[in-house]
């Protein structure tokens, strides 16, 4: 369903759980971030009246994972841990040329949020089929779920405001180079490394 070209290698999961309060800070993080895309999102393009009432609930939502992350750090006694560079989103997100039209620069924004949100969702399902810890698994299932809709709804406002079969052409193009990036990732406790 998701399309990625490079499957995450399941033995991710067994670094993961040997840190599992690392991949929950940058779990939190990347949450935030989700919400920061949304209103970014709002901001640069707030002409796009669907768009914005879309990121205008994806922020609240985002914000509230982001919450529920965080009050699982603090249940298990630690404290959110501080941020940290993301190899994953900035090697994606130099795929696409800068500059080019308004548009152009909404769609490439789009088939981003759209990858990240696909490979979180990939992520999240080995989580939830892998973990020990059975209560964690099953909030990263119910957490898939969500990532999953988020994907859906990327790619579905890129294919709206984009040539559909250009999109499809840059869509494939990008899952391709996000495999070619993934090769050298899935050694970290962390959502994409």
């Amino acid at each position: 369903m998701l399309g990625l070209k490079l499957p995450t290698d399941p033995r991710w999961v067994n670094i993961v759980e040997k840190n599992i309060d690392e991949i929950l800070t940058d779990h939190a993080y990347c949450e935030q971030k989700a919400a920061s895309t949304a209103i970014s999102l709002i901001v640069s393009f707030p002409e796009y009246t669907e768009l914005v009432t879309e990121m205008v609930a994806l922020a609240r939502e985002e914000m509230g994972h982001f919450k529920m992350v965080h009050d699982r750090i603090l249940a298990r006694g630690k404290t959110l841990g501080r941020d940290r560079k993301d190899d994953y989103v900035l090697q994606l997100v130099s795929f696409f040329p800068k500059g080019g039209s308004r548009t152009t620069q909404l769609v490439h924004r789009l088939l981003y949020a759209a990858l990240i949100e696909a490979r979180s969702c990939e992520r999240f399902r080995l989580l939830s089929e892998a973990l020990e810890d059975k209560d964690l698994a099953e909030f990263y299932r119910k957490l898939m779920i969500s990532e999953a809709g988020h994907y859906t709804m990327f790619l579905k406002f890129a294919r709206k405001y984009g040539d559909p079969d250009e999109v499809n052409q840059k869509w494939q193009a990008l899952l391709a180079h996000e495999a070619d990036i993934m090769r050298n990732l899935g050694n970290k406790e962390t959502v994409h490394g």
